[in-house]
């Protein structure tokens, strides 16, 4: 039996919840699809669930990759986005934002001609981007330089430079509140910022993270999912009392979170290969369970229609591939 197909039965394995009893079969393969391009470190996804299409950030090759979920195919390759880590998609203004953290900058891409269109300084380490459409900004976590970058989208320059206090993680937009938070990984702090004036208006210590980095914000539950790099820990916050509502155990090295509204199912994806699950039980966060998603699986995107899910990886039997899954019903 090939890797591939020993991976793929990894998949399915019955994984125990926290209790001890059998989850079932919480993922079930569907495909894996050949991306193109080097066996090198792929990064974070967005996907524009309108046109079905999913970017990938192939942080390797310093591309942006562009794929059709419903053909199953590559569309094209945007190149020339230096040491690409984050990438957003944002329909509305028919435009993808990449990091592009070998130059420094965040690059701006129109979504029909697939070409690069601005070029704006970002700090000396952007990574993650969140979006705040009332304001029309993008706030971009520059991670060494201890800030938070804001992008006017209209014009593509930077109009904001928000001092953090310490080395940035992911940030995340909450509809609800209509701020931005984001991860101080080296305070153990959630940091939230309000978009009219560009202020830090709450900080939010964090016990028990240490690495804080993955985020994402459920705003009908009015929860933030913490990803914990250094101690495999995912923390959850209620956004409503700042306290922790629970802490639970993940693969090693925890990375990108992705939410499933329709099944209420999260995926945090980690380094080690394993994603954890989680979801709703009266209320309440639970681990569903823990399974191999491939190796060095640390990116994982939902498409809330069809409920598949994907994981970019950069070697899968010496080439870079997407592995689609979906879980059981």
């Amino acid at each position: 039996m090939t890797r591939c197909r020993v991976l793929l039965v990894l998949i399915a394995v019955i994984v125990e919840s926290p209790a001890g009893g059998a989850a079932g079969l919480p993922l079930q393969p569907v495909a894996d699809i050949p991306l193109g391009g080097n066996t090198t470190r792929l990064d974070y996804t967005s996907f524009d669930a309108e046109r079905q299409l999913l970017f990938i950030a192939h942080l390797g090759d310093s591309a942006v990759i562009v794929f059709d979920t419903q053909a199953r195919r590559v569309v094209t390759r945007i190149a020339n986005v230096s040491e690409v880590h984050g990438v957003l998609a944002l329909p509305q203004l028919h435009t993808v934002y990449a990091s592009a953290t070998g130059t420094n900058e965040v690059v701006a891409i129109d979504d029909r001609s697939w070409q690069i269109t601005a070029r704006i300084p970002a700090g000396v380490y952007p990574d993650g981007m969140a979006y705040a459409p009332e304001v029309r900004k993008l706030y971009v976590s520059d991670e060494h330089g201890n800030t938070e970058t804001v992008i006017d989208v209209d014009r593509n320059v930077r109009v904001a430079t928000i001092p953090l206090g310490g080395e940035v993680g992911n940030s995340q937009y909450d509809p609800a509140s209509k701020h931005v938070f984001a991860n101080v990984q080296t305070r153990a702090e959630l940091v939230e910022i309000d978009p009219a004036t560009d202020k830090v208006v709450g900080r939010t210590p964090l016990p028990g993270a240490k690495g804080n980095h993955g985020l994402l914000i459920d705003s009908e539950r009015q929860l933030a999912f913490v990803a914990c790099e250094d101690n495999a820990t995912l923390l959850v916050l209620d956004l409503r009392t700042r306290k922790i509502a629970g802490s639970f155990r993940t693969g090693d090295d925890p990375d990108v979170l992705a939410f499933d509204p329709g099944l209420g199912l999260l995926y945090v994806a980690s380094e080690s290969g394993n994603t954890a699950l989680f979801g709703f039980e009266a209320g309440k966060v639970v681990k569903v369970g823990e399974v191999l998603s491939g190796p060095r699986a640390h990116v994982v995107a939902v498409d809330p229609r069809t409920h598949e899910v994907y994981f970019p990886l950069m070697n899968l039997d010496g080439a870079a591939a997407l592995r689609i899954v979906r879980p059981s019903q």
